[in-house]
């Protein structure tokens, strides 16, 4: 059986800071800042982090798939919102998958998801590696201007694989061109001609090169080139050493999105992938304390993959935003006056939390198995009046059904990060009616028969104890890449 990729997807955040409006602020205080104030960077609504959001990309890359077959998890982030708390095995909760899938966080390099994908194709189970990070970055900084937020998803083992695997190559060295402690929110960078000279340049090229030998491929016939980089053109150079062509360098997605990380490396891959023809050769690359290459060959198979949104379409779903001061709240790089109606103790009881877990985490409702009929939540007793069997519920998915609006309240009185509360009841395709807030949606955007789907947010954030809660929102429907 061949070993390589099997599915893959992708998540980009829906709001779209303008570089400019960075730079307006902070110019007086770093003119430099102009010149980097093209394009834009996606960032998190409020209610996002790096787990919500590796949930959102393992499901456009799990579309259309059967997800019994998905033996283990391994999620790569530098982001984690957590220090003791398992975060892949809430996106497996999310995600509906067996309790007896394998999860492991991977942490701590920006390489962390070059690592996952090499650890996850040495085995022979079919394995889900998900990257996603939430960057934040000290005020006026070029980090603040460059990074950005976002997540992919590959599904890896053995089989029809969109790509197969032909190599890889490894190094690991302590070269630290920046880090952040556990006691500090931002990182600490070192000089830019340093970090490329002794580090990009010095160590990318030798893995890339060993990488090349062992698959016995000459670096022409690399089509993809995929290597995030912090420093301009540095991809470029890397290829060059390499004796890569500068054609086949792929778009960083500096313009559209920003560079996201631990993540970038699957996010530039799946975004390759999304364009590749069959017999390409794509090398993807990830830098930080040394270097991974993984070679792959893109087979037929990528024409019968499923439709999903991936990186092209999530770029489409698009919100341009200009407020700098929304960017900063959301981040909480600033604290705004909230009012008496945000004092509430958000506290979550640990035990009600883990009884409810297939509603809460999986969006699990019931079916009647008498009647057939769908109600979310599931209770003891079905809710169509000419049945109302007892005991009679089946569990039932509801999280990847279609909805649409039934009513609506765009509501100013309550407490909301993002003002105005938006909430409302929607009607499942299936059948099933609920309560519930929307995401990623302006309130005059509102319309009783809108198309929504499912995704999965915070739902409160416990400041007080340093806990977060997890949910499902409605947000409208995005057409598909």
């Amino acid at each position: 059986m061949t070993k390589g990729i099997l599915a893959f997807g992708a998540y980009i955040p829906w709001r779209r800071l303008q570089r400019k409006s960075i730079a307006d602020t902070h110019g007086w205080f770093n003119p430099a800042l102009k010149g980097q104030a093209k394009g834009e960077r996606a960032f998190c609504n409020w209610d996002e982090d790096c787990v919500t959001m590796a949930v959102e990309a393992a499901r456009d890359a799990l579309t259309g798939r059967d997800r019994s077959t998905i033996a283990a998890l391994r999620f790569a982030s530098t982001t984690f919102p957590f220090l003791d708390r398992l975060h892949s095995g809430i996106v497996a909760g999310a995600l509906g998958l067996d309790e007896g899938v394998s999860a492991i966080d991977i942490a701590a390099t920006q390489r962390a998801a070059t690592s996952a994908l090499i650890e996850a194709l040495a085995g022979g189970r079919e394995t889900l590696v998900v990257a996603a990070e939430k960057r934040t970055a000290k005020a006026a900084s070029p980090v603040e201007m460059t990074s950005g937020d976002g997540a992919a998803a590959v599904v890896v083992g053995e089989g029809t694989p969109v790509a197969r695997l032909i190599a890889h190559a490894s190094r690991t060295a302590d070269f630290v061109d920046h880090f952040r402690s556990v006691d500090n929110q931002f990182d600490y960078q070192w000089e830019e001609r340093w970090i490329r000279d002794a580090g990009y340049m010095a160590v990318a090229p030798p893995t890339i090169r060993r990488c090349l030998e062992t698959a016995k491929v000459a670096a022409k016939d690399v089509a993809h080139f995929c290597m995030p980089a912090t420093l301009a053109r540095v991809a470029n150079a890397v290829a060059k050493a390499a004796g890569i062509d500068d054609k086949a360098v792929a778009d960083p997605l500096h313009a559209t999105c920003g560079d996201t990380g631990a993540a970038h490396p699957l996010v530039l891959l799946v975004s390759v992938l999304e364009k590749a023809k069959p017999g390409d050769k794509v090398m993807v690359v990830g830098f930080g304390q040394g270097a991974d290459a993984l070679l792959f060959e893109v087979t037929p198979e990528i024409a019968k993959r499923p439709k999903n949104l991936g990186v092209a379409g999530h770029l489409a779903r698009r919100k341009e935003e200009t407020s700098y001061g929304r960017y900063l709240a959301f981040n909480d790089l600033i604290e705004l006056e909230r009012g008496m109606r945000a004092e509430t103790d958000k506290g979550t009881p640990l035990s009600s939390m883990w009884r409810n877990r297939d509603t809460v985490t999986s969006f699990i409702g019931g079916k009647c198995s008498k009647c057939g009929t769908l109600q979310f939540p599931k209770t003891d007793i079905c809710v169509n009046p000419n049945c109302n069997a007892v005991h009679t519920q089946e569990p039932y998915p509801f999280a990847d059904m279609g909805a649409r609006i039934k009513s609506y309240t765009a509501d100013r009185l309550t407490y909301s990060p993002d003002p105005p509360a938006c909430y409302g009841m929607v009607e499942f395709e299936e059948g099933g009616r609920v309560m519930i807030d929307f995401t990623d949606i302006d309130a005059g955007q509102l319309a009783v028969g809108q198309p929504m789907r499912m995704m999965f947010r915070i739902k409160d954030i416990d400041t007080t104890r340093g806990f977060r809660r997890y949910y499902w929102k409605a947000a409208p429907v995005a057409a598909k890449a």
